[in-house]
């Protein structure tokens, strides 16, 4: 089928795709002309009401062309006093647009998009909040700009946000990020069914490319899409005053009428997991845990880094590196907790109330940076080294084993062959240029000894429970609330 569609159907497709959206382009870009970015149009003028109907008819013809022959919506759209947010979920992929062009709502988008060509007026119609990664107050900004619209009594066009902020396979609901709560606002949650034979829909952090899932999609005969909106969810006066727990409440309703599971992992979870460092985080490791129980005091391990420096630096000035429950509290500057007490059980390895603070630090660094690898170890020798700046091959091995967030690993052939003079002594130095020589030692020194032929680090698509990362399916989360192995505990 896809050889004999890629042949007739397919290019015929995508030529009248691009031209539908070439078509809509002078549209957009002629009532984009003028507008105050500022404040919307009230009312909306006469012959903005025939752009919309038909710059809405031609995106319905380039589904048309994509094979989305009828979308079967399915609920009513909430007006925008009755609900100025719209939460869609599970987001999957680039098709999700859908929605969008069917609605118009204001979406976030990144800001470079409205300098692509085509596609940037087509966005910059439909008035989007734009984030700024080169502006590092764009986060705040961006929430600021969604209060905002939010609160103007339907003023502005409805905002449309996909809460989880990647993509999934649709399997369970990650967990949502705040911004569409914080306004505190009636929310009006939004859920996305395709229910199509074969999956060709699906784009994440594995498995085929856009290009790909573009070509497989367009040689299917016809594409289902169905989209539910949901009753408005009113938050409570809790909920208000909760963003998070306003996000987990909506969050269990999509679930529930998708009949999915939920799962407490973020898409800065999935960065970590994947992360494409010289060491690569197995299967059975507990530095996910370790994350969720950082953000749940208040810390976002995306912009610690500065915290991480004052931390290192507190624990090279200990008098000593083992402390207790009340010490480990005082030095994070945080009261006891049952939180707290949960992030010092997993350090705590021999179960006598003490842990070793330097292996927090490094814990914290591989949240903190997942792909910089050397970074962390040049920390980890910075906390562990003599006096004349040297580790032993026990040190190495405190540090390896909690920056992979295990309980045991060998690291006899490692320290030997960065040991070439055989001193029993190591610098970062020497580490370093071994690296470089060697730049997949984990893989050949570590990995081959700790997980065998039965079980390799490989991560593929294949071998991945969901789409979004190793170990992340629901009933794998439901796994990690049971007693965790040591190291980390």
């Amino acid at each position: 089928q896809i050889a004999f569609m890629t042949l007739t159907l397919f290019p015929i497709r995508l030529f009248f795709a691009a031209f539908m959206m070439l078509l809509a382009w002078p549209f957009a870009f002629i009532a984009s002309m003028g507008t105050d970015e500022q404040e919307p149009e009230k009312p909306l003028s006469w012959w903005r009401k025939i752009v919309d109907i038909l710059l809405k008819a031609i995106m319905r013809m380039m589904w048309l062309a994509g094979g989305f022959h009828w979308i079967n919506v399915k609920g009513r759209r909430a007006l925008p006093a009755e609900a100025a947010i719209l939460t869609v979920a599970p987001h999957s992929s680039y098709f999700d647009a859908i929605p969008v062009t069917m609605t118009f709502a204001s979406i976030v988008m990144k800001a470079e998009s409205k300098d692509i060509p085509v596609w940037g007026t087509l966005i910059k119609y439909i008035r989007p909040v734009f984030v700024s990664r080169s502006d590092q107050d764009s986060r705040r900004k961006t929430v600021e700009e969604i209060k905002r619209r939010a609160q103007s009594d339907g003023k502005w066009p409805q905002i449309m946000i996909f809460p989880e902020g990647t993509c999934t396979n649709r399997s369970c609901l990650i967990t949502f990020k705040p911004g569409a709560f914080i306004p505190g606002v009636p929310v009006q949650p939004v859920v996305l069914r395709y229910p199509n034979k074969l999956d060709t829909i699906t784009w994440t952090w594995q498995g085929p490319g856009a290009l790909e899932i573009l070509w497989l999609t367009l040689c299917q005969f016809h594409n289902s899409v169905e989209i539910e909106f949901l009753p408005v969810y009113i938050p409570s006066e809790e909920e208000r005053k909760d963003p998070a727990l306003y996000a987990n409440n909506v969050r269990r309703v999509m679930a529930e009428a998708l009949g999915v599971s939920v799962t407490d992992y973020t898409y800065e979870d999935c960065q970590l997991a994947l992360a494409e460092g010289q060491l690569r985080l197995p299967a059975d490791t507990c530095l996910l845990e370790f994350a969720k129980l950082v953000r749940s005091l208040g810390l976002k391990p995306e912009t610690l880094e500065d915290d991480l420096d004052k931390y290192a630096t507190s624990a090279m000035k200990m008098e000593k590196d083992k402390v207790d429950l009340k010490e480990f509290a005082a030095y994070l500057e945080f009261p006891e907790s049952h939180t707290l007490e949960s992030m010092f059980a997993l350090f705590d390895e021999n179960e006598d109330g003490t842990i070793d603070i330097r292996e927090f630090v490094i814990a914290l660094s591989v949240v903190c940076k997942p792909s910089k690898t050397l970074e962390t170890i040049q920390l980890a020798f910075q906390l562990y080294q003599s006096e004349n700046g040297t580790i032993t091959e026990e040190d190495l091995a405190h540090i390896l084993k909690t920056a992979m967030g295990v309980s045991q690993i060998d690291v006899t052939h490692l320290f030997r062959a960065v040991d070439e003079e055989e001193k029993g002594e190591i610098t970062y130095d020497e580490f370093y240029r071994f690296a470089e020589l060697y730049p997949h030692f984990a893989e050949d020194y570590l990995y081959a000894d700790q997980m065998g032929a039965e079980s390799s680090l490989e991560t593929s698509p294949l071998s991945a429970p969901n789409g979004i990362c190793t170990d992340f399916s629901p009933e794998n989360a439901e796994d990690k609330k049971k007693p965790l192995q040591k190291k980390l505990n």
